[in-house]
């Protein structure tokens, strides 16, 4: 059986960031030290397997708001233009540093909220590629309306949660070890400008995760919610649904991959092809030799055959122009008589057809000199003697009133 996949987690913690390996029951360990480095591209150590990295809370930039529409595939392009009327705009050459998450669902509007994250700076981002990216607030299991805060590489952060779902995320800049009036002041504010946007967030529970567990306190919190309670962070587990947030490094290196992949494959096409064709061309040369081989044999059984069918046929050629009726001399000399043109005058002296000397020779008068042209026309143009005649006439003379004419032939090349 083959060895199952192993998945890791990146997560800031409250000193650095912190590597969380999942078990065979599908939960997460800590498997790192305290004392992580504060940069993601320091961890050392890391599992094989697949990883996933979710961003700090001091990386990105959650924006809330409420759209009028209830069809996911306006959400997108909604958010966009809120964060343009905040001043926002991602860089859309860093890659897809923002998404958007339903936090609750109405009969004609929808609670949204865009998060955008920081173009990672060099060292942000761990050595070796992760695979999927989330948020560290949407990492832990809340239900309700609560607000949680937990310290974060360092600094408190807290979380506003609607429903058991992100609404808004803040990190501050308090670093001691416990929430101070500092950041109870940005949790008052933020839940004031929430609420005037008319988003209704209003959390009866406090939750404090400071890096003592159960034995550190609420600080400054105390008191303030209906319940205020303090204990330990809990484990994360990855987010479902998972975001689509992918920095430009990332997906350059995601690119390049593909592509030599795409190489590689392409690569080994093209080996199997030539094989492919290799073999083929093997095979019609052993079909080829093959069939040269037969045809020796073949040869070899009927070489006495061909002597004597050779020479048959060196005689027979021989006697070609006895059998050859277009060769014949009677033929030659009616398809000569034809071409003379009728009562033209036109008489034949002499007619020298010498077949085995190839010469044929023609000699005449007559009255006029136009029959001769006629005459000479009607041998060349004749069917059956330029298939193997080529006539040459030479002009009339004209001698004691009539006019002499002598044509000669000689066999075409065949």
């Amino acid at each position: 059986m083959s060895k199952p996949i192993e998945y890791s987690l990146l997560l800031p913690g409250s000193k650095g960031w912190e590597v969380w390996k999942k078990n065979a029951e599908g939960r997460y360990e800590r498997a790192s030290g305290d004392d992580g480095p504060l940069l993601a591209g320091e961890l050392e150590n890391i599992p094989s397997g697949e990883l996933a990295m979710l961003f700090p809370v001091r990386e990105l930039q959650a924006m809330p708001f409420r759209a009028a529409s209830t069809e996911d595939e306006l959400f997108e392009d909604l958010a966009v233009m809120h964060a343009e009327r905040l001043g926002i705009r991602p860089d859309p050459m860093a890659g897809q540093l923002s998404d958007t998450f339903v936090v609750e669902r109405e009969v004609d509007s929808t609670v949204l909220v865009q998060v955008v994250i920081q173009n990672p700076r060099d060292g942000e981002l761990p050595a070796r590629t992760p695979k999927e990216f989330d948020l560290s607030p949407r990492a832990y299991a809340v239900s309700g309306n609560e607000v949680c805060l937990w310290k974060e590489l360092g600094r408190w952060v807290f979380a506003l949660y609607k429903g058991g779902k992100l609404i808004y995320c803040q990190a501050t800049s308090a670093s001691g070890d416990e929430p101070n009036e500092a950041v109870l002041r940005e949790i008052r504010l933020a839940v004031s400008q929430l609420n005037i946007q008319g988003l209704k967030v209003m959390p009866d529970v406090c939750r404090v995760w400071p890096p003592a567990a159960e034995l550190g306190v609420a600080g400054a919190l105390e008191g303030i919610f209906s319940q205020t309670i303090v204990e330990r962070r809990p484990d994360p587990d990855f987010p479902e649904p998972p975001s689509k947030l992918l920095p430009a490094d990332v997906r350059a290196a995601r690119r390049e991959r593909q592509k030599r992949n795409q190489i590689l494959a392409g690569v080994a096409v093209l080996g199997i092809a030539y094989l492919g064709f290799v073999g083929w061309k093997g095979f019609e040369l052993w079909q080829s030799v093959s069939k040269r081989n037969q045809l020796a044999q073949e040869a070899a059984a009927v070489a006495g055959e061909s002597g004597v069918f050779q020479e048959h046929q060196s005689r027979w050629d021989e006697l070609g122009p006895l059998v050859d009726d277009t060769h014949s001399l009677l033929e030659v000399m009616l398809e000569i008589k034809q071409a003379i043109p009728p009562n033209s005058g036109l008489r034949l002296k002499t007619a020298d057809l010498n077949l085995a000397e190839d010469s044929f020779r023609l000699i005449g008068s007559a009255p006029q000199s136009s029959p001769i042209n006629v005459f000479s026309l009607n041998l060349k143009r004749n069917p059956t003697l330029r298939s193997w005649l080529e006539w040459s006439t030479e002009p009339p003379a004209n001698k004691n009133g009539s006019w002499d004419f002598s044509f000669s032939a000689i066999p075409t090349a065949e």
